[in-house]
């Protein structure tokens, strides 16, 4: 029998009351198509009061939104169109993606960047896709959550040009060096730490977890990808996030709870998502 929804649900029921925000999952991956009302379900159990899903291309954008239509309480979107597909941009798709992005449901643009470690589309392609995308940042007045895939010099470089007409950003799974991780939080963005924090060979993402302002940190799982070491080996969802927090925490030696207090906190603000009912 399939749980119950969680906004159908007394927000007491779950056995964790900790305020933990996902903010970037992948809720339309193909991962979740058969059981993600039981993967909301464990989320709220564990805590999760708000997940990001985030938009891909035109319809994985389409299909987000639909998924925060849905699941109101639980779920918010992203609209954006990721670089691994931008040889497919055409005229007509960056169209859909300039009126899902303006769509009021759409907390930010995003997933955009750049992706020079897998390559599946060229790099000029993707160069085009991501000024395309950052102008309609500018129009919409929404923020970005910007994916750096081994292109942090690019990137870096396009947002230092797009910067002052940007309504803030996030970069999503940061995994440069703490150099270029206070070139953006002096420019105030956020960056969000994944599950990767949990890997002892991830050095570089655990220093940044450690020394970076607690402010400007956020959390996400990226599910269905990048599940933290305690669950390894199985397929990432959001009731793991308690895991990234956990890491973060013993790293920085905190509390758990003021963690996910102030990276929820941070969340709440970043994408002006609504507040978490505990």
């Amino acid at each position: 029998m399939v749980p119950p929804s969680p906004e159908k649900r007394s927000p007491r029921s779950g056995a964790n009351r900790l305020e933990f925000v996902d903010s970037h999952a992948h809720l339309d991956a193909p991962q979740f198509r058969t059981d993600l009302p039981r993967v909301l379900d464990r989320a709220f159990e564990a805590g999760v009061r708000r997940i990001v899903t985030i938009g891909v291309t035109p319809s994985s954008s389409r299909n987000s939104l639909e998924l925060a239509d849905k699941w109101p309480a639980l779920v918010s979107a992203a609209a954006g169109y990721h670089p691994h597909w931008a040889d497919g941009a055409n005229p007509d798709h960056l169209e859909q993606a300039r009126r899902l992005a303006a769509h009021p449901a759409a907390v930010a643009v995003g997933e955009i960047g750049l992706d020079y470690r897998r390559k599946r589309s060229s790099r000029q392609a993707q160069l085009h896709l991501f000024d395309e995308m950052l102008s309609i940042a500018e129009e919409t007045g929404k923020p970005i959550i910007v994916h750096d895939g081994q292109a942090h010099a690019d990137v870096l470089e396009r947002l230092r040009t797009h910067r002052a007409l940007l309504a803030g950003g996030i970069i999503h799974c940061f995994s440069g060096d703490w150099r270029l991780a206070r070139t953006y939080l002096d420019w105030w963005f956020f960056l969000s730490i994944p599950g990767t924090v949990t890997y002892p060979h991830a050095q570089s993402t655990r220093q940044v977890a450690t020394k970076m302002p607690l402010d400007q940190m956020l959390v996400e799982t990226d599910a269905p990808h990048l599940t933290p070491v305690p669950r390894k080996g199985s397929r990432n969802e959001p009731a793991y996030l308690a895991h990234t927090i956990g890491a973060i925490a013993e790293l920085r030696g905190m509390e758990l709870a003021e963690v996910a207090r102030k990276t929820a906190g941070n969340a709440v603000r970043a994408l002006r998502l609504p507040h978490a009912k505990i």
